[in-house]
C-alpha cells in the first residue's frame, strides 16, 4: 500500500524518463500546498514526439493481446495510487472526495473497456473481396482491408475532468489502443494529479516490456508549446477538451500544416431543454427542480450543462421558473476549478447583465473563486437576434427561452447551433410535436435524450459525445464510448497480398 501523501517532484515524463526543464511554474490549488512543476519547451515536445515515432514502429504492430494488457496495467497502476490521487486531486481542483474517487474509477473503466473492445476485434472492419480470376471482362484481384493505426497522436488535457479527459483519460486510452504512441499536453489546474497518472502509466509501460516513447508527458508550458505540439510534423491527430476558442485556434493551426491532420475537438455546448406542453402542464415544477440540480452539479462545469431551457409562456411556464428559480435559491457558492475558470463565469454573467431584452430571474454576485447559481428569461425573437446568449457560459447559469406554441419551439430549434446534447421532456399527448422537433435536433446534437438531464455521460459501446460545430470540430467523431477509437485508425487495403505480407490482424 502507497503512502496517502504525495509531493510531485515536478518534472515532465519524456520517452521513459523524468526531465526536468529550465525554468518552473507553480500550482494554484483550492486548497492545501502549491508545489513547483517544470515548464514545458518546444525543445521537450520535439523529443517527446520522436520518441513516439520511433515507438510506433513496433507499438504500432503490437498485438491486441499486448495492448489490452497494457491498458489494464494502466488501470491496476492508478487503482494502487487512489488514496494519493485523490489527495492531490482535491487540493488542486477542490472538487470532493467522493467526485474524484467516482472519475477515477470512470478512467480506470475505460481502460478496461477499450482493453476488452479491441481483443473482439470488431473495431477492425475486416473485410475479404475474393479474386475472381474468371470475371469477364475483367478479373477481379484478391482484395483485404482492415483498420491501421495512423501513428503518434498528441492530447491536450481538460481542466474540468483532472481524471477521466485528462492524462490517461479517454482520448489518451483510445489511441493507445488503437496502437498509437500519444504525447500528452497536460493542463496546468492539476499538474500533480498529472504527474501522478503518468507515474502510473510509466510504471505500467515498464512492466509491459514497451517502448519508453509509447507516452510522454510535457507540464506547463505558454501557447508556445501548444502550438509546437499540434504543428510538429511527427504528429498525426490532436484531441482536445476546453474552450471554443482554444480549440479553434489549435485547429486552424493543424489545418495550416504543410500536411494538414485532424483536429478532434470537444469545445463545448448549451445543451438546451424543450419541455414539451404536456410535460409542463403535469410536472413543470418537478421538471424545473430537476433541471436546477442539473444546471449547478459540479459547480456547472461539465460539457453537458443543460444551459437553455425551452418552455411555453403562460401559468405552467411561470410555474416551471417559479421552482428552478427556488431550487438554485438553495444552493449555497461553490468553488471552482480555478481562478480563470472562476473570472470567466463572471464574465459570462455579464453579458446577460443590462441587456433590456433579458430579465433577471435569480442574480447572484461571488468574491474569488466561488460561484452562486444564476437565471435569466428571454423570448425567441431576442434569443436568435442576441449571438451571446446562444455562447456557453462555464458554471451555474441558466437561460429560460419563452415560446408562443409549437411554431415557435420549431422555429427556435432550427436556429441553435451544433450540441453535444438535446433533450426532450413529453408526455404520451406531446408525442405529435416530438415527431416534429426530432428531425431538427438530429440536425443539431450528437446524442438526444427525453425525460432526463444530460449530465453524466455513459461511457460504453453506443455513447456518443460530439455533434456538429461548434459542439466539437468533427460531426462524425465521439471521445467517450468504443467508438472514439476510429479517430485514431485508417483504413489500409491490401491487394494480392500473400499472408507472409499482412498485418497480424488479417492473417
Amino acid at each position: 500500500m502507497l503512502d496517502e501523501t504525495f509531493v510531485p517532484h515536478g518534472k515532465h515524463l519524456i520517452a521513459g524518463e523524468w526531465v526536468v526543464g529550465e525554468s518552473r511554474f507553480s500550482s494554484e490549488p483550492a486548497h492545501g500546498p502549491a508545489h513547483d512543476y517544470s515548464v514545458g519547451t518546444p525543445a521537450l515536445v520535439d523529443a517527446a514526439c520522436k520518441a513516439a515515432e520511433e515507438a510506433f514502429w513496433s507499438y504500432g504492430y503490437s498485438t491486441r493481446q499486448e495492448r489490452a494488457a497494457f491498458l489494464n496495467a494502466i488501470a491496476d497502476e492508478i487503482e494502487a495510487r487512489g488514496p494519493q490521487i485523490t489527495q492531490i486531486g482535491t487540493q488542486e481542483t477542490g472538487l470532493p472526495e467522493a467526485r474524484l474517487e467516482g472519475e477515477r474509477g470512470r478512467t480506470c473503466g475505460q481502460l478496461r473497456l477499450f482493453a476488452s473492445h479491441i481483443l473482439k476485434g470488431d473495431y477492425l472492419d475486416r473485410r475479404h473481396d475474393e479474386a475472381l480470376p474468371d470475371r469477364a471482362p475483367l478479373p477481379r484481384p484478391d482484395l483485404k482491408m482492415v483498420q491501421r493505426p495512423i501513428g503518434p497522436v498528441a492530447v491536450f488535457g481538460a481542466s474540468n475532468f483532472p481524471l477521466a479527459f485528462s492524462t490517461a483519460g479517454g482520448d489518451t486510452a483510445s489511441a493507445l489502443a488503437a496502437g498509437c504512441p500519444v504525447v500528452v499536453k497536460g493542463h496546468s489546474a492539476h499538474p500533480g494529479t498529472g504527474e501522478i497518472v503518468a507515474e502510473a502509466i510509466h510504471a505500467a509501460l515498464k512492466a509491459s516490456g514497451l517502448h519508453p516513447g509509447v507516452f510522454s508527458l510535457i507540464q506547463g508550458g505558454k501557447r508556445d508549446v501548444g502550438t509546437a505540439l499540434v504543428t510538429h510534423p511527427l504528429i498525426r491527430a490532436v484531441g482536445f477538451t476546453g474552450s471554443l476558442g482554444g480549440g479553434r485556434a489549435l485547429f486552424d493551426l493543424c489545418a495550416g500544416r504543410d500536411e494538414p491532420i485532424p483536429f478532434y475537438g470537444e469545445l463545448g455546448s448549451v445543451n438546451p431543454m424543450f419541455i414539451l406542453p404536456e410535460a409542463l402542464s403535469a410536472r413543470g415544477a418537478a421538471i424545473g427542480e430537476g433541471w436546477a440540480g442539473s444546471l449547478t452539479m459540479g459547480a456547472g462545469q461539465f460539457c453537458t450543462n443543460p444551459g437553455i431551457a425551452v418552455v411555453e409562456k403562460g401559468a405552467d411556464g411561470d410555474a416551471f421558473v417559479a421552482a428552478a428559480k427556488t431550487a438554485l435559491q438553495g444552493v449555497t457558492a461553490q468553488c471552482m476549478l480555478t481562478d480563470g475558470i472562476a473570472a470567466a463565469y463572471k464574465d459570462g454573467k455579464s453579458r446577460f447583465d443590462g441587456r433590456n431584452a433579458v430579465k433577471p430571474v435569480l442574480s447572484n454576485s461571488d468574491e474569488g473563486r466561488n460561484a452562486s447559481p444564476n437565471l435569466y428569461e428571454t423570448d425567441v425573437e431576442a434569443y436568435l437576434q442576441d449571438h451571446a446568449l446562444g455562447e456557453e457560459v462555464f458554471g451555474p447559469l441558466g437561460l429560460v427561452v419563452r415560446v408562443s406554441g409549437p411554431d415557435e419551439m420549431e422555429t427556435l430549434a432550427r436556429g441553435f447551433e451544433g450540441q453535444l446534447t438535446a433533450t426532450l421532456h413529453m408526455d404520451d399527448g406531446d408525442t405529435a410535436l416530438a415527431q416534429r422537433l426530432m428531425p431538427v435536433l438530429e440536425r443539431k446534437a450528437g446524442r438526444l435524450l427525453v425525460n432526463g438531464f444530460p449530465t453524466g455521460v455513459e461511457v460504453c459501446e453506443s455513447m456518443v459525445h460530439g455533434g456538429p460545430y461548434p459542439a466539437s470540430t468533427n460531426f462524425g467523431a465521439t471521445s467517450v464510448g468504443t467508438l472514439a477509437i476510429r479517430r485514431f485508425l485508417r483504413p489500409v487495403c491490401y491487394q494480392n497480398m500473400p499472408d507472409a505480407l499482412l498485418p497480424g490482424d488479417l492473417t
